[in-house]
């Protein structure tokens, strides 16, 4: 248990049955800027840019994404207000030999900046220096508040984006930290 911002949340494995929980969490977001990532550099571009909430049908594709990491050593964290789901984050264990991945991570837009992605955070990074992992890989929204918070943690832009998870996501900025 942690308190965050005079609440207490509660990060604990959330089994992949549960997974479809993710819907109770409102990812909607909206900016005036995308990020584009050139190597090691990232250039802010002026463009308008909305993401609305999920719907199930709308989280299935992510879902579908992450059972594989969690049916192969992975884990989904989840984080709880009460009995509320506000954030979830998902480890894949081994992305390359000494690397795992970050390959999710979502807080409730009512609970952003109060501590539950750091949270959800350190429990991955433990976990992956658990697996044995030197490194942690994430490819991010191109926003300025998801890549701001990543670089607060010590991620960097990789030089060259993981293969597979380029084709995924062209257009996201893929970082890597060292554990």
């Amino acid at each position: 248990m942690r308190s965050v911002s005079g609440s207490i949340v509660t990060i604990r494995p959330l089994p992949a049955g549960e997974l479809t929980r993710v819907e109770e969490i409102d990812v909607s977001e909206e900016d005036d800027a995308v990020l584009v990532q050139r190597g090691r550099e990232m250039v802010e571009t002026s463009e308008r840019w909305a993401r609305p909430p999920r719907d199930a049908d709308g989280w299935m594709p992510l879902i579908g994404y992450w059972r594989p990491a969690l049916e192969t050593g992975g884990v989904a964290l989840g984080a709880f207000d009460g009995e509320r789901l506000v954030g979830v984050a998902v480890l894949r264990v081994r992305l390359t030999r000494d690397t795992a991945q970050l390959a999710a991570l979502f807080v409730d837009r009512e609970h952003r900046r109060q501590g539950v992605a750091d949270a959800l955070v350190e429990e991955v990074e433990r976990l992956a220096r658990v697996s044995e992992a030197r490194f942690l890989y994430v490819s991010a929204t191109p926003s300025r508040s998801a890549v701001g918070f990543y670089r607060s943690r010590g991620f960097e832009p990789v030089a060259e984006p993981n293969p597979e998870l380029f084709d995924l996501e062209p257009d996201d900025i893929h970082m890597i930290e060292t554990l």
